[in-house]
């Protein structure tokens, strides 16, 4: 998919797990977002973090880190925004950092979903929970998102919803967008020690 650029969001304040980077914390022998990485890599063309936090702890993975524009963590279209600013690719998608097992046909799944559709943007769905951060969309949205962000709005869905959006159904893989929220979460997530 070498025309998708795909941007890891990792930009947030992890308010539920005590204010922590949520993407370097250890899971699984470690940090979260090398998972997501690991994961992600091979099914896009080019792959941007965008983190407001420990810029040189995510470019040690060996990505390109952009931090969003707008100050005070705004949230995820904030990120969506910088993604669609710096991608060299004609389709961008984004995942968060928290959902380390991402899975490995996404792209080409919300691919398929948005071109079947003639939509600009494809959203992954399991039963009836939207997943809008796992979003596909067409780079020449940028304007779009950009006023949208300038008049004060932050909701994704109120803006996905302003453009042809499809949602594509993951039924089958619906633990694969699990994300850890919480210290809690994480600490239940990882195998028993022997």
């Amino acid at each position: 998919m070498i025309d998708v650029t795909g941007i890891v969001l990792a930009g947030g304040q992890g308010s539920r797990m005590g204010g922590v980077d949520k993407g370097l914390q250890p899971f699984r022998g470690k940090p979260m977002v090398a998972h997501v990485l690991e994961a992600f890599a091979p099914q896009v063309g080019e792959l941007l973090v965008n983190a407001n936090r420990n810029p040189e702890a995510y470019e040690g993975f060996g990505y390109r880190v952009i931090a969003d524009e707008i100050p005070g963590f705004a949230g995820p279209l904030a990120g969506f925004e910088r993604g669609l600013a710096h991608a060299a690719g004609a389709l961008v998608v984004t995942v968060p950092c928290d959902s380390p097992f991402l899975p490995s046909d996404l792209v080409r799944r919300l691919r398929e979903g948005l071109e079947g559709a003639g939509a600009d943007i494809a959203i992954a769905k399991t039963g009836t929970q939207v997943h809008p951060v796992f979003c596909l969309m067409r780079r020449s949205l940028h304007a779009s998102l950009a006023a949208f962000l300038a008049s004060g709005q932050r909701k994704i869905d109120r803006w996905t919803a302003s453009h042809a959006f499809v949602e594509v159904a993951f039924d089958d893989e619906a633990d694969a967008f699990l994300n850890i929220n919480t210290r809690e979460e994480l600490a239940g997530l990882e195998p028993p020690r022997a």
